[in-house]
């Protein structure tokens, strides 16, 4: 479990690295076509801080409100919130998080916030209605894991850095198509490649940056489970409570959207077979191999 939590630290912070090269190389890429690279970069600083501040101090905000979460009140879910703040103390969090309930029968929950300070936790009722202590346990523990590891910190700045990523990305494409030879006077082979190559980068960063982003989701609901497991001392609670989401048919479909659907603990979608191919683009790790990870501990 150690082992898994050191390995996805320094996965992620690769992850991260590699989202801040991309971005830079579009605002190289903006600033050689207009002919001064120090444009391309300063425009992509300025773009990249006032949607980060945004994104930052709201995004939680919105999130709940997309999702039409309801915050948990007593004494409806008396014992609801007595399980968030009994655990949220065990695992030294500064600050017991606020809980939302989202009137739904899909079992399903996710975490969100900016840090430890500003987080919190949101549960289906059917998440409610059909897990028992125990399993109910291991989900608020996977989702307090989140919060304790900033693994919602992570997420959201993955979110941030795509949508920087395809901003940046239209608005190059923009400019390659309507800007023609303006701010350019060299018309030379190397002017052409530099352009073509601006046009392959604007084209695949996005698509390179949502596939980082489900990198990290993946990786991140490996090492949740594994903290919550520490959280509980009892790793079948959340091993039981995955095999019934799992077998759950119903899916959240008018609360979740490609935008949020990282943050669940599973899938908020209605699950298929899985190819190589939708693998590769699945917000989460195959839920069979948690279970199974789970299980061997």
């Amino acid at each position: 479990m150690y082992d898994e939590i050191a390995a996805n630290r320094w996965r992620s912070s690769l992850l991260i690295v590699i989202f801040f090269a991309l971005i830079i190389l579009l605002g190289l890429g903006l600033g050689a076509f207009y002919g001064n690279q120090w444009f391309g970069i300063i425009f992509s600083i300025i773009i990249g801080i006032t949607y980060f501040l945004i994104s930052y101090y709201h995004g939680s905000s919105f999130i709940l409100s997309m999702s039409k979460a309801q915050e948990a009140q007593k004494p409806e879910y008396t014992q609801l919130l007595n399980t968030v703040e009994g655990l949220a103390i065990a695992a030294g969090l500064p600050q017991v998080p606020k809980v939302y309930v989202i009137d739904d029968s899909a079992l399903n929950a996710f975490a969100t916030g900016r840090d430890p300070q500003h987080a919190s936790i949101t549960v289906t009722t059917g998440l409610l209605k059909k897990m028992n202590k125990l399993e109910l346990e291991g989900v608020l523990a996977h989702e307090l894991s989140h919060i304790k590891n900033f693994d919602i910190r992570v997420m959201m700045l993955a979110a941030v850095l795509v949508g920087i990523a395809v901003l940046l990305s239209d608005f190059l494409l923009r400019s390659f198509l309507w800007g023609g030879k303006q701010g350019r006077k060299d018309d030379n082979g190397s002017g052409a490649l530099f352009i073509l190559l601006g046009v392959i980068l604007a084209v695949l960063a996005p698509l390179i940056g949502q596939l980082i982003q489900l990198a990290i989701s993946r990786k991140r609901e490996f090492l949740a489970d594994a903290s919550g497991a520490l959280l509980t001392r009892y790793p079948k609670g959340l091993a039981d409570a995955l095999h019934k989401i799992k077998n759950d048919p119903d899916p959240l479909v008018d609360t979740a959207n490609k935008a949020t659907a990282p943050l669940y603990i599973s899938i908020p979608f209605r699950r298929n077979n899985s190819s190589w191919l939708q693998s590769l683009f699945s917000t989460h790790p195959p839920i069979e191999e948690r279970i199974k990870r789970l299980e061997g501990m």
